[in-house]
């Protein structure tokens, strides 16, 4: 079962830019890699996916020309580049891999990173 480890969360001011990694603990192709946040009181809710032959990325629509997912196949690493960041990007960010489906639910993924935090102030 593979292991994801996230990093690069932190604090930053409203228009400001964060990477977040994601590094796996195997050879994660073939599996779907998305990014999802939660913010308190708040559902899990998708950000960014990669699809499995990593041909295709997906976004919300929340966050669609603002932040870019990207891998390092060599360092089995997924990122997440975040810019132009609002205070309403504040949450807990997650990597996750899974088999898909619905590609920006919970439910298309079955291992789940800890989480690092994002806060974003005005």
């Amino acid at each position: 079962q593979v292991q994801l480890v996230e990093s690069g969360g932190g604090s930053v001011q409203a228009g400001g830019s964060l990477r977040l990694a994601c590094k796996a603990s195997s050879n994660t192709y073939g599996l779907y890699m998305g990014w999802f946040r939660q913010a308190p009181g708040e559902e899990r809710e998708g950000v960014a996916a990669i699809s499995a032959n990593r041909e295709t990325t997906y976004y919300a629509d929340s966050v669609k020309g603002r932040f870019t997912m990207s891998q390092d196949k060599a360092k089995r690493t997924v990122y997440l580049q975040m810019d132009s960041l609002k205070p309403g990007d504040t949450a807990v960010y997650y990597c996750a891999a899974g088999f898909g489906g619905r590609i920006l639910t919970v439910s298309a993924y079955k291992n789940w990173g800890q989480g690092t935090q994002v806060t974003v102030s005005s």
